[in-house]
């Protein structure tokens, strides 16, 4: 009985195929991919895994290509004191520029150094402002800037002269691209309260093609009332830029 029991086909082993060998080794078929490659999840449809590949190469630059110049004006750290002891942060004041007449601050606070810098940057290049210079160099006129207890004048100087100021104003006019400049603050070391000044003294700046377009009138008669010759006035109003 025991022999007619295992003479059937039930008790023969089945077939195991190697760990190696696949299922296109066993159909002869080619394995099936997809078109965001092989891999797990390869043959669900390359759309999405393409897409976001072609996101995470694609250069992403929120200024237009043009390089920024950054200045770290002023580092302040802050303390709150709470139930389980106190908590440090830190604020941050940034002045960014482009050289060529444009230039805009901002503060930033975070837990970390880095992160309040980066808060700083991203709200100055959102507050830059146009500062029409003198070939490039100066600045125009005369101004006087006020904010709180801190008060500042600038002033345009002749070529050779350099960049008179110091601290916080400094930076704002190495950003700026102002080559020739001399300053005075009055009132307040307040790194916060300077740069405010001297950004307000900066907004006040106008050039003689925007004062002659508002006027009617032309960049060559503006010069003459300042007792110029003809002669020199055509030229100068024709060096004149901005």
């Amino acid at each position: 009985m025991a022999d007619e029991n295992t003479t059937g086909q039930g008790n023969q082993p089945e077939a195991v195929l190697a760990p190696e060998t696949t299922n296109a080794d066993v159909t002869g078929q080619a394995p099936r991919r997809g078109r965001g490659g092989g891999g797990p999840g390869g043959n669900r449809g390359g759309r999405d895994g393409g897409r976001g590949r072609r996101d995470d190469r694609r250069p992403r630059d929120d200024d237009g290509g043009e390089e920024l110049i950054e200045k770290l004006v002023h580092i302040n750290r802050v303390s709150k004191t709470v139930k389980g002891g106190k908590r440090f942060g830190f604020a941050a004041l940034v002045v960014v520029g482009d050289g060529k007449g444009r230039a805009g601050f901002g503060h930033g606070k975070a837990r970390e150094v880095p992160e309040a810098i980066s808060k700083a940057t991203a709200a100055a290049k959102k507050s830059m402002i146009r500062v029409p210079l003198r070939d490039g160099r100066t600045l125009h006129h005369d101004g006087r800037g006020h904010f709180g207890a801190g008060l500042v004048t600038v002033r345009s100087a002749p070529a050779g002269t350099g960049i008179i100021a110091g601290g916080p104003m400094r930076a704002v006019f190495e950003s700026l691209g102002v080559a020739d400049v001399v300053t005075k603050s009055n009132g307040t070391s307040n790194p916060y309260n300077m740069i405010r000044a001297t950004f307000e003294a900066l907004g006040e700046q106008t050039s003689p093609k925007s004062v002659a377009q508002r006027r009617g009138k032309k960049v060559s008669d503006l010069i003459k009332r300042g007792g110029a010759s003809d002669r020199a006035a055509e030229a100068e109003a024709a060096a004149v830029t901005e």
